[in-house]
């Protein structure tokens, strides 16, 4: 009995076999029988690939390589002090991958806006909106920043003197708006004590002309010297704690409670508060009118007071501007080019052979396809059951949309 199943289990196999080889002889015949549309459509494609791709405008690629700014001094001071607080808030990956500050700089309205005017590109693509002329700006122009910290930026433009020119622009504009904007610790150093400092200018003027008013009115009195000298000290001290304090309120936007600048700021500002408090004590009863008899002197000491306590203010943070100026200068010099871009002298695009070898291959995909669905279809028809199905599948076809409550009919 197994010998007789073995013996009939042979013959199944040899048809399964030849059933395979008539399946991938029946795909050859359909394949040689449709042999016209599958090349003739390829060749057809080809050519008006290829008469389209002539007619393409040529475009050209100009690069422009930058080295990504350093973290500055105060950024790398910044990741020192904060230690392991580094990462709240996303300072650390902002401190850790700088270049995409300066690549969303470069990519911003601001930029973008400038560079549309500088080559007049509304008129030049023909746009009315603005809005469109920045989508055709980004379009043309890619900047990217590799692992090597350099940033590319690539401009593509019918014009390659153009395409230069504009490539190297971005540079320009980067430059000029880290020049006017604080983006480092420095920079927002300078902007907080230039806004403190316009503030102690306009006291110091009100002051100045409150002393002068004062003499004006009651002229020059006599004042004690050592009274003068102990409200001078005074109001000295006073200027200066003032000023420290404004200085610890703006290292407290980036340096930790355990920095050590801030530890000394601190220690400074409170020996700064005991030598006022012995002064003001040495000053008991000296900065009132002795017997009721020197009323215009107490006054002309309180006018000297409030003149050299914005004098103070005003000549300490001038000090402390004029070195945020200083350090500003030297984070901003960091934007240096390693590769200006050049008028290319070969195309980027369009790549013609590409173009036309794949609308060749696709058309042959599909010309492939087209000979099995054709084959299908024709046998369908010679089928009398799928003839039938093929109609009543056309009929539907053809037939208008209808709600979903006659679909079932």
């Amino acid at each position: 009995m197994a010998e007789t199943t073995l013996d009939q289990q042979k013959p199944v196999a040899i048809a399964d076999q030849d059933d395979d080889e008539i399946s991938l002889l029946d795909l050859a015949i359909v394949l040689a029988k449709q042999k016209a549309l599958i090349i003739g459509l390829p060749v057809v494609v080809a050519v008006l690939a290829v008469i389209v791709a002539l007619q393409m405008t040529p475009q050209f690629t100009a690069t422009t390589k930058i080295l990504a700014p350093e973290k500055a001094q105060g950024a790398a001071a910044l990741a020192a002090q904060l230690g392991g607080l580094a990462g709240v808030g996303g300072v650390a990956a902002g401190l850790r991958n700088p270049n995409d500050l300066y690549i969303a700089m470069l990519k911003s309205r601001t930029v973008q806006d400038a560079m549309i005017k500088r080559f007049d590109l509304m008129n030049l693509w023909n746009i009315k909106l603005q809005s469109s002329a920045r989508k055709n700006l980004g379009g043309v122009s890619t900047i990217t920043a590799g692992k090597d910290s350099i940033i590319t930026i690539e401009v593509t433009d019918e014009d390659p003197k153009r395409a230069a020119e504009m490539a190297n622009a971005y540079v320009d504009e980067l430059y000029k708006l880290t020049k006017s904007i604080a983006t480092t610790e420095a920079g927002r150093r300078r902007l907080f004590f230039e806004h403190q400092l316009q503030q102690a200018k306009d006291n110091l003027a009100k002051a100045e002309m409150a002393a002068k008013q004062g003499l004006e009115k009651g002229g020059i009195v006599k004042v004690d010297d050592q009274g003068r000298t102990i409200v001078e000290t005074t109001a000295r001290l006073r200027g200066q704690i003032t000023v420290k304090e404004v200085q610890i309120g703006a290292m407290e936007s980036y340096a930790a409670p355990a920095n050590p600048e801030m530890r000394m700021a601190q220690q400074e500002l409170a020996v700064l508060k005991r030598e006022l408090a012995r002064a003001e004590g040495e000053s008991a009863g000296k900065n009132t009118p002795a017997n009721g008899g020197n009323t215009r002197g107490f006054e002309n000491l309180n006018l000297l007071r409030d003149l050299k306590y914005y004098e103070t203010i005003y000549e300490l943070l001038a000090r402390q501007f004029e070195l945020a100026k200083i350090d500003e200068a030297k984070d901003s010099a960091i934007i240096q080019v390693m590769d200006a871009a050049l008028p290319p002298d070969s195309k980027s695009k369009p790549k013609r052979a590409q173009i036309v070898m794949l609308a060749t291959l696709a058309s042959g995909f599909v010309a492939v396809l087209l000979a099995f669905v054709i084959e299908a279809m024709n046998k369908a028809s010679q089928n009398p059951i799928q003839s039938e199905r093929l109609r009543v599948f056309r009929t539907y076809l053809k037939a208008p949309l209808r709600g979903s409550g006659n679909s079932t009919a």
